[in-house]
């Protein structure tokens, strides 16, 4: 590569021999290529999903989901176990929520985060015990609090001394005691973007550390709410505990001295513990933070000589995005000269940031691979974008794709699981695309797609339409 070529390529990029490969730690375990070339992902054909439910398409492989469940339940479990206290993984569902994703992380042990009254109605309506599960958020309305303690749920975070009198006196007039955390920011945050570090100072989220204890005493002061722990978050796509460590001797430091006050049988850590979207992210095995965070833990209470509590996390990202996959079809491809005589391949896929908002959001990486072939042509550096008036509609910033990608070819995008069908948009008046799961050769819809009637419907000005719109895609 020239140096002015390397001008457009990012440092962590490196150009491949061949652009098919399926980068194991990126793709669904299922993923593979078929002797034709094209890739199957849960047993079913890229072919099959395309010509039963069209494109874009959320792809989400029901056995990774299952697995990586079962994979962080086993460690937290292991991990406690060896200190002698208990653990409790919940489900952070903002990565990823439908009542079928509610129904595999439950059937595999796992409780369930909510932070808005239509995410707490998803886990009830998939048949979640609302004992287990925990209701967060920095502004909760009145009804939605209602609704929490009206069906029993298990515990809520309380982010604001406003949102302590708002609940204790919900719960009082419904005779309830609600079991409460207090959300605390340490000071301690992820080396990551700006909007993803949540435990600083300069944001919404929580109480500061002297905020905290004056919050559980108010708490402990009112006969509705029952005091139960201590909760923080320190960021999201966290690949080591390092961060933890820090944060757990802050919190242990708070936990100790609100002991004097009475009993605490717990501490959440949160979570944000992340995966790979390219070759080059290398994120510790979930067992590895597991051990890290409750070492931690133990070490920090063995100084202060206190007993360790239960402790529990709230993991998504790392249990559902590598089960997704996006899938695309190939509408405009160019070359564009860039600066001196640079060349950067474009190619326009028929989603973008409707579907996938990270990369705009966050800047995120992501890869992507051609799926419906392979290819021996030369790997050329491209710029994976959508159909939006954006500039900034980039699904994949660089990444290097077969020289001969051409119009009508199926491309997706691995590692989509999480934060993409949560943020997905009708920018543009775009339809949001179904949602399939996979499993053992067979595909089903557990999200309907939407049409444009779907849109339509909510606009008052716009009489019943007499010829109903096809809709984006089949169900069967």
């Amino acid at each position: 590569m020239s140096a002015s070529h390397s001008a457009l390529v990012p440092e962590w990029l490196t150009a491949p021999a061949e652009a098919n490969e399926l980068v194991a730690s990126v793709w669904p375990s299922s993923a593979r290529r078929s002797d034709d070339g094209s890739v199957e992902i849960g047993g079913v054909s890229v072919f099959d999903l395309r010509d039963r439910f069209g494109t874009p398409l959320y792809v989400l492989d029901e056995d990774e989901v299952r697995a990586h469940a079962r994979r962080a339940r086993a460690a937290f479990s292991a991990a406690a176990e060896r200190h002698g206290i208990r653990s409790r993984v919940y489900y952070a569902g903002k990565a990823f929520l439908a009542t079928e994703v509610v129904r595999w992380v439950t059937d595999e042990g796992l409780a369930v985060d909510v932070c808005t009254r239509g995410e707490l109605e998803v886990a009830l309506a998939a048949g979640a015990d609302p004992a287990r599960l925990g209701f967060h958020g920095n502004n909760k309305s009145v009804g939605e609090l209602e609704r929490a303690v009206d069906v029993g749920i298990g515990s809520v975070v309380v982010d604001s001394p406003v949102e302590i009198e708002r609940l204790a006196a919900i719960a009082e007039r419904r005779g309830a005691v609600q079991s409460v955390l207090v959300r605390v920011r340490t000071g301690v945050h992820a080396e990551t973007h700006a909007f993803l570090a949540t435990a600083h100072e300069d944001q919404k989220f929580g109480f500061s550390l002297e905020g905290a204890a004056e919050a559980v005493a108010r708490i402990r002061e009112l006969t509705s709410l029952r005091f139960v722990g201590l909760h923080a978050h320190i960021g999201s796509q966290i690949f080591d505990s390092a961060g933890f460590r820090e944060s757990a001797a802050r919190l242990v430091d708070l936990h100790a001295d609100l002991l004097a006050g009475g009993d605490i049988p717990v501490l959440n850590v949160g979570g944000g513990f992340g995966i790979s979207y390219t070759s080059v992210d290398d994120p510790r095995p979930i067992e590895d933070i597991a051990d890290g965070i409750l070492d931690a833990i133990a070490d920090e209470c063995a100084v202060r000589g206190i007993a360790m509590p239960d402790v529990a996390c709230e993991p998504g990202r790392v249990i559902v995005g590598q089960a997704g996959v996006t899938l695309y079809e190939v509408g405009t491809v160019k070359k564009v000269t860039v600066g001196d005589d640079l060349e950067r391949t474009y190619v326009s896929v028929d989603g973008g940031m409707s579907d996938n908002a990270r990369p705009a959001l966050y800047g995120a990486d992501f890869s992507a691979r051609v799926v419906s072939r392979t290819s021996s042509a030369t790997p050329a550096l491209s710029r994976v974008v959508g159909r939006h008036c954006e500039s900034g509609d980039i699904v994949v910033d660089a990444e290097y794709l077969p020289a001969d990608v051409v119009p009508g070819d199926l491309l997706a995008v691995p590692a989509t699981g999480a934060y993409c069908f949560s943020l997905a948009s009708n920018y543009n008046y775009t339809p949001r695309p179904p949602v399939v799961a996979v499993r053992d050769g067979r595909a089903r819809v557990i999200v309907r797609g939407e049409t444009i009637d779907d849109l339509l419907a909510r606009d008052v000005g716009v009489a019943a339409s007499a010829s109903p719109t096809p809709p984006h895609g089949d169900t069967e």
